[in-house]
């Protein structure tokens, strides 16, 4: 679920409530001024809405196919309740709307309070409903984040722990390719060593050979 759809959500439901309210307490209303001054806010407040149904439309169709339909599915239900809600405030605007909820009221012997009809509590019953479970679902989304944050820790700290692993392991081959090449080393010196003596050896016998020939052709000729 995108978070940010989330919050518009809350915005909206909140919206809402409070045009519903504001809606019943207009329709009360005898003073012009005063009646025109709520309507006033009444529709810039029904603009914020179609702001926020537009901002939570665009979110919607820029998620993955199958969330995209759930919340395609929920946003067709903000804009009935919208469309339900300015109808609502269009009859509450009329001129015989304030006398006839005068009239309500009186009838129903609840003089001095606020009439809310069964569409509008609907509404506001809906839009706590809304509130509740965007509540929970951000609840969820944290305790998920918070797992999400604690499992990176985890990894993060398995991964130093390799890299350790891998830098001892790296050292260990760099002294054993030192000690290889001190080993070559050593090997090569010996040969050349043996290399000499050999060629020593040989000119020792060498000379052994031309000393004894040279004795034997002085003693034949003599």
């Amino acid at each position: 679920m995108s978070e940010v759809f989330e919050g518009y959500e809350r915005q909206y439901c909140e919206l809402s409530a409070n045009l519903s309210r504001k809606s019943n307490s207009a329709a009360l209303l005898s003073d012009y001024e005063q009646k025109k001054q709520k309507f006033s806010e009444i529709k810039v407040g029904l603009d914020d809405a179609e702001a926020l149904i537009r901002k939570m439309d665009l979110e919607a169709r820029s998620l993955q196919p199958s969330v995209k339909a759930v919340l395609l599915a929920k946003l067709r239900e903000y804009k009935s309740d919208l469309n339900k809600l300015k109808r609502e405030i269009k009859r509450v605007a009329s001129p015989d709307a304030t006398q006839a909820a005068r009239d309500e009221l009186l009838e129903a012997g609840m003089a001095g309070t606020h009439a809310v009809s069964s569409d509008q509590r609907e509404r506001m019953a809906m839009s706590v409903e809304r509130l509740n479970e965007s509540s929970d679902r951000i609840t969820q989304s944290r305790r998920t984040i918070l797992e999400t944050e604690e499992l990176g820790v985890s990894i993060l700290q398995d991964l130093h722990q390799q890299r350790e692993t891998l830098l001892h392991s790296h050292q260990k081959l760099h002294t054993v390719d030192d000690a290889i090449d001190k080993s070559k080393r050593v090997l090569t010196a010996m040969s050349r060593r043996m290399t000499k003596h050999k060629w020593i050896i040989g000119s020792v016998i060498g000379a052994l050979i031309v000393a004894i020939l040279f004795i034997l052709y002085f003693k034949l000729s003599h």
